[in-house]
């Protein structure tokens, strides 16, 4: 049996812990509802956006834009993985990593090259470890960003699909439904179709737009930005759902710290008892010679 100095150094040692734990929460929760805010004032522009993009996109043939044009050959294939730089939120940036790595096995399977772009820490380690090649690799930029982040992945993988070094384009991010669900999402951004906005919201237009000036010229300034509002959203999506976990993960730290004292407490007062029962039978054998 433990000794008791031993059973309440730990019971020490564990009150701090969750101090510790308590103080993430705490940031985690303030983080979050900052976080949260953005994402909320950003999707109802992500929507309309996507519902006129989609709108355009499906009244243009493919070959207004090289942003809506097919590749003959579907030879290589990139995937954005935006994850956290930080650990301690429990198996949200695994379940990110373990979406991205399905869909690279997927496309190596069907014999294309798979080249990833990370965003975040925890991505770029796991991508590491694999045969495939990281093109870009974006660190320490999920605590503070701004749309120039996306601005400036956007251009690099827009400038490759049209370079042909990419022939299909892929974000992985983990897409921030309530406080106790993040959802890791897959979204093909390139080629772009008409599909890909009646996917991402259900529209409620009831008529038809008219553009001013051509729908082509629309599609020329529009569709780049199509790409970096997409990237954009998954890096809001993506940190919103990281301080989620977190806070969830840190408030179960919590709880199992004080599963833990009262355990080691319970422990502690039996190691007490047992020696103070033994001190008692070593009184009362000893009396018991001195008579004898």
């Amino acid at each position: 049996m433990a000794s008791l100095k031993d059973v309440q150094n730990q019971i020490v040692s564990i009150k701090k812990t969750k101090q510790i734990t308590k103080a993430m929460n705490m940031v985690a929760s303030a983080k979050l509802r900052g976080a949260q805010s953005r994402i909320d004032r950003f999707r109802p522009y992500a929507d309309k956006f996507y519902e006129m993009l989609g709108d355009l996109a499906a009244g243009a043939d493919s070959s207004v834009h090289p942003l809506l044009e097919v590749h003959e050959e579907i030879k290589t294939v990139g995937i954005m993985l935006i994850t956290s730089d930080r650990g301690l939120c429990g198996s949200f940036n695994t379940n990110m990593i373990n979406s991205a790595l399905k869909l690279a096995a997927e496309k190596k399977a069907e014999g294309k090259t798979v080249k990833f772009y990370c965003i975040g820490k925890k991505g770029r380690a796991a991508a590491n470890k694999t045969e495939h090649e990281i093109v870009e690799s974006y660190a320490d930029e999920m605590g503070s960003f701004d749309f120039n982040l996306a601005i400036t992945i956007g251009n690099k993988v827009i400038d490759a699909y049209l370079a042909e070094e990419l022939d299909e384009v892929y974000l992985v991010y983990g897409k921030f439904v309530s406080v106790g669900s993040q959802v890791p999402t897959r979204l093909k951004v390139l080629p772009m179709s008409s599909d890909v906005a009646a996917d991402e919201i259900e529209s409620t237009s009831s008529g038809d737009y008219i553009y001013e000036p051509s729908v082509e010229g629309l599609l020329a300034e529009l569709l780049p930005r199509f790409v970096k509002v997409q990237v954009y959203r998954g890096l809001l999506d993506t940190s919103t759902s990281e301080h989620a976990a977190r806070m969830a993960a840190m408030d179960n730290a919590s709880r199992a710290c004080d599963d833990m004292t009262e355990s080691l407490t319970l422990l502690y007062n039996k190691t007490r008892q047992a020696a103070i029962t033994a001190d008692l039978m070593d009184i009362v054998g000893g009396a018991e010679a001195l008579k004898g």
